[in-house]
């Protein structure tokens, strides 16, 4: 039987689940984004947020990673070299205005050299967005970060929520992708995709902890099964209502 052979009301109703899923899917790339966005204190995701969830990473201090880049340009060797002491130090904070340091104390050589780009009344709109007139504002890009991986047994609970529940979806998702008029070679790679995806998604949750390339497989096969779920849902969507003068031949 296929889904288009179903009354109408059958249809409806397994209409309304698919959205339903759907909604689940958007709902579960919110949940990413909103769960691991912070974890390196900066309000938007990055690989960092990522590694350091499953592997940990250590993340330089902005401030610290600009001045080792070479920027600014026409920084003195003297206070570029004074800067990344202080910055590399354990004593950022209580050296920041050690009157005993003089002139070479960090917010004196952030006042002369810095301040004059980074200020609120900056023109240039990109050191705007990162002021170092008060300690308030160096803090926030002043410490380097160890970011430690979530801890194992709540790796194991998230693993077993995921896998208890991604699973028997699928399995649904599948079932009903194999009633629509799709193709049968295009139905099985769908298949195919969704299941490695996931497999290779939760797989790779517990070899990141001791391999960091492993984080890399999480992105990818995360982003294969969402999209491709997400694929096999419109296209049931689509077949529950297809005339029938429109189905496409098995192949």
């Amino acid at each position: 039987m296929k889904l288009c052979d179903l009354p109408l009301g059958a249809r409806l109703g397994i209409a309304c689940l698919v959205l339903v899923m759907l909604g689940g899917l958007a709902a579960s790339a919110a949940q990413v984004f909103y769960h691991h966005r912070k974890k390196d204190d900066i309000p938007t995701l990055s690989m960092d947020d990522i590694k350091g969830t499953y592997h940990g990473v250590s993340v330089a201090a902005p401030l610290l990673a600009a001045l080792e880049r070479g920027h600014p340009e026409d920084l003195p060797q003297s206070e570029r070299s004074a800067l990344l002491t202080w910055l590399r130090g354990d004593r950022v904070s209580q050296d920041y205005d050690n009157l005993d340091m003089g002139d070479d104390a960090p917010a004196e050589i952030i006042a002369r050299s810095c301040v004059s780009c980074h200020s609120r009344q900056s023109p240039d709109a990109a050191a705007k967005r990162t002021p170092l007139e008060y300690w308030d504002d160096v803090a926030r890009v002043a410490f380097s970060k160890n970011l430690t991986p979530v801890p194992q047994e709540i790796l194991v609970i998230s693993t077993h929520t995921h896998a208890l529940s991604l699973a028997p979806m699928s399995v649904v998702v599948a079932g009903l992708l194999l009633a629509t008029r799709l193709p049968r070679r295009l139905v099985s790679l769908a298949i195919f995709l969704s299941g490695a995806a996931l497999l290779l998604d939760l797989g790779a949750w517990w070899v990141s902890r001791t391999q960091a390339p492993a984080v890399y497989v999480i992105v990818t096969a995360g982003g294969v099964y969402m999209g491709t779920t997400a694929l096999m849902l419109l296209a049931v969507l689509a077949d529950l209502f297809m005339p029938r003068g429109k189905a496409v031949a098995a192949g």
